[in-house]
């Protein structure tokens, strides 16, 4: 048996251009058998259809590398849930650019590890820069901001609250009802009390309801950190910033802001005004894989000032020695919490590099137009029901009459018939479906399809046919 070739040195494109044309062929197969945003039948259907595919996980005998791409790939294609789909739309899961993947497949080949500088000379680079850039975006006015690239909003969110303890010794968390779940999960992750939930009752953080928290965890003199939220994953809400840090100013409290959703309007002069008071904040959450259109991960975590990572730091002497530092290599241990970590940044640079900040601009400007366009069908549909019109590219409705029972039952007909993926989520106490359009290429077409499939399904649930 021949040594399989690698994907790096001189030989390394030769040996990869054939894999990639299976690969790629092999995705083409598996897009035109599922022929939709879901494949129909369900788990249990998807799941026979993978294990058949498959056979032995780990056969005694390989077939080659061809055959397991084309086999594996396109049961995979065959199998998704595609956000290139315009009626995949119910998560903040973006599809990613063609030439994002493109950058991600180089970064996988060359498989730089972001630990040491001497395994991602130019990687390390190329992340100091880039990272420095998008910190700037946030922080316009600050003379040395700078992020950590991270895995998504569920990391970030953690290193704010982790760099809020080491600057304080403890620190008490402050959040809205709103708020991501990864933030009560990163106090309990790291020892710390439990966090004060503030009701936001009209789907953003109450300011009363804030003041009066602060001040009563004041009195004990803790140190308090407020998260707000810009782009709540329920309804693409944006916590009222600027009053949000004048409370934390008058308290003496710190802010953090999540924008790992709404983050990327800065891109855009139409919408960054939504994101006012963002810069007043000692760290923020963002995710490019969100509204930047990049294949997961490309998190970051912006803040002001570099000097406020400086408790990441480690010293580990096959790493970063002390005499290799003074000798000039750049320390990238404390640029994160995980050892070897790939290179995220370059698919992040090649796309700020293609499209520059009018091409973004243009990207976000496009599926927040679809939300306003969706808004306006459902509103004109007398079977439907609007929650209320969009700040940023989620929408909310519900058949009109129908109970949560049957909304759910709607939701899983879709689902099950492969038909489209609505998302669901509760506002006003009850149930909602939930469309997230981030799909640039989204057409006024594919909105009127979508609702359609819609009523479609609810038809089938009226007349007791729902699959459950």
């Amino acid at each position: 048996m021949s040594t399989p070739p690698l994907a790096g040195g001189t030989a390394g494109p030769a040996a990869l251009r054939p894999l990639l044309t299976a690969a790629v062929d092999a995705l083409a197969v598996g897009a035109a058998e599922r022929g939709g945003p879901l494949p129909a039948g369900g788990p249990d259907a998807v799941t026979a259809r993978v294990r058949a595919a498959l056979g032995e996980a780990l056969p005694d005998k390989g077939t080659g590398p061809e055959e397991a791409l084309r086999t594996l790939v396109s049961v995979l294609a065959a199998g998704a849930a595609d956000p290139a789909d315009p009626l995949c739309a119910a998560h903040l899961h973006t599809p990613p650019l063609a030439l994002a993947v493109a950058a991600d497949l180089a970064a996988s080949a060359l498989n730089p590890s972001m630990d040491s500088w001497d395994q991602a000379p130019a990687a390390s680079a190329l992340e100091a820069a880039t990272t420095r850039a998008l910190a700037a975006e946030v922080y316009p006015a600050a003379a040395a901001p700078d992020a950590l690239v991270t895995t998504g909003g569920t990391e970030s969110n953690q290193l704010a609250l982790l760099l809020a303890r080491e600057r304080h010794g403890t620190v008490r968390l402050v959040h809205g009802a709103n708020a991501h779940h990864s933030l009560a999960r990163a106090a309990w992750l790291l020892g710390l009390p439990e966090p004060v939930t503030v009701p936001a009752p009209s789907g953003t953080l109450d300011l009363a309801a804030l003041d009066e928290a602060i001040t009563d965890l004041h009195r004990p003199h803790s140190p308090v950190l407020v998260a707000a939220t810009a782009g709540t994953t329920d309804a693409g809400l944006i916590d009222p910033l600027p009053d949000i840090a004048d409370l934390c100013e008058r308290h003496g409290a710190e802010l953090h802001v999540d924008a790992a959703y709404g983050g990327p309007l800065l891109f855009s002069d139409t919408h960054k005004g939504l994101l006012h008071g963002l810069d007043r904040a000692r760290s923020v959450t963002l995710d490019l894989h969100k509204l930047g259109w990049q294949p997961v991960a490309a998190g970051l975590l912006a803040v002001p000032d570099r000097a406020l990572l400086a408790p990441l730091g480690l010293r580990a002497d096959y790493l970063n020695a002390d005499d290799d530092t003074e000798a000039g290599l750049p320390d990238l241990l404390g640029r994160s919490l995980r050892t070897t970590r790939r290179p995220d940044v370059l698919k992040i640079a090649v796309t700020l590099r293609a499209l520059g900040r009018d091409g973004l601009a243009d990207l976000v400007d496009r599926v927040h137009a679809a939300a306003q366009q969706l808004a306006d069908l459902v509103e004109a549909a007398p079977a439907l029901e609007l929650h209320r019109r969009p700040t940023l590219t989620t929408v909310l409705f519900r058949p009109v009459g129908a109970d949560d029972a049957r909304i759910a039952d709607v939701r899983r007909t879709l689902l099950t018939t492969g038909r489209a993926v609505l998302g669901r989520a509760r506002a006003d106490g009850r149930l909602w479906l939930k469309a997230t359009l981030l799909n640039p290429h989204t057409t006024p077409e594919d909105l009127t399809a979508l609702l359609n499939a819609l009523l479609t399904a609810l038809s089938t649930v009226l007349e007791g046919s729902t699959v459950r």
